[in-house]
């Protein structure tokens, strides 16, 4: 069983899995870095590891799952039908993703309007929003799941080998533990990247609605629900990052020239007529 991992084919299976599994983990490094944030200072660094290494071990037992039972994740479990107004249809995987998406953006929106209205963010970041650590945690595990499923589909329709489909499983997950410490230290220094990773966050809730709507074919008026590509997902995320990116730049100009403003103003009510 090991030795066919060594073939040509699969690794270069495996190492497009990894690259795979790496892409779409962004997102979830972004909400695993938030939702840490909720707990204790000091076990904030376990939560996000433990986090990761419990949702290593779920993915590979969702992975079973799903080789094992394909069918059942994608047979409808109920429906409803209004003509000329609404249908649906729902499966296991539709109910997961539209429940991921819709979690998402309701974290993500709760949180831009905390940040909209806190005075000190000091006070705010010890205040009373904070989580046990167990409850962050299976929020992660829970989270990681949603954001696996999409990524194990993919994987198998790249390869029908368990093994390689589940050693780029455990070598992403060691990559996100050694990155996830990274992205939370840098929106911590860089608090107004914190604004950003949230309306990320935001749109990936979106991305999951809209194709979880998609899976479970719901139409409203007779116009079917269609996913946001992922070219279409990166896109945005490029050009949102690129815009924060501009305007930090261009408000530290505006700061500087103020400044200089306000350096010559007083220069000159100093020097003597």
């Amino acid at each position: 069983m090991f030795v066919d991992l060594f073939t040509l084919d699969n690794l270069w299976t495996l190492a497009m899995l990894i690259l795979l599994q790496a892409v779409l983990g962004f997102d979830n490094l972004l909400y695993i870095s938030i939702e840490s944030k909720r707990v204790t200072a000091d076990r904030q660094q376990f939560v996000r590891r433990i986090g990761i290494a419990l949702a290593i071990i779920f993915r590979l037992i969702l992975l079973f799952a799903i080789v094992s039972a394909i069918e059942y994740f994608q047979d409808v479990l109920f429906g409803f039908k209004v003509e000329g107004i609404a249908e649906a249809e729902f499966n296991g995987h539709s109910l997961i993703v539209l429940f991921g998406g819709a979690f998402i953006i309701y974290t993500a929106f709760k949180e831009i309007l905390h940040m909209i209205a806190i005075e000190d963010l000091e006070k705010a970041s010890e205040g009373k929003n904070k989580r046990s650590v167990l409850t962050a945690v299976i929020w992660i595990v829970s989270m990681n799941l949603v954001f696996s499923f999409d990524s194990i589909l993919s994987a198998m329709a790249l390869t029908e080998v368990f093994l390689v489909m589940a050693t780029a499983i455990v070598i992403s997950g060691i990559m996100m533990i050694a990155l996830v410490d990274h992205v939370a230290e840098f929106l911590k220094t860089n608090r107004m990247y914190e604004v950003l990773g949230l309306f990320i966050l935001f749109v990936v809730g979106i991305m999951l609605i809209s194709e979880g709507g998609h899976l479970a074919h719901i139409k409203i008026y007779d116009v079917a629900i269609e996913p946001m590509s992922k070219s279409t997902f990166y896109f945005v995320i490029f050009i949102m990052v690129l815009v924060d990116i501009v305007q930090s730049r261009y408000q530290k100009k505006i700061f500087a020239m103020k400044q200089a403003e306000s350096a010559k103003k007083i220069d000159d009510e100093n020097t003597p007529s």
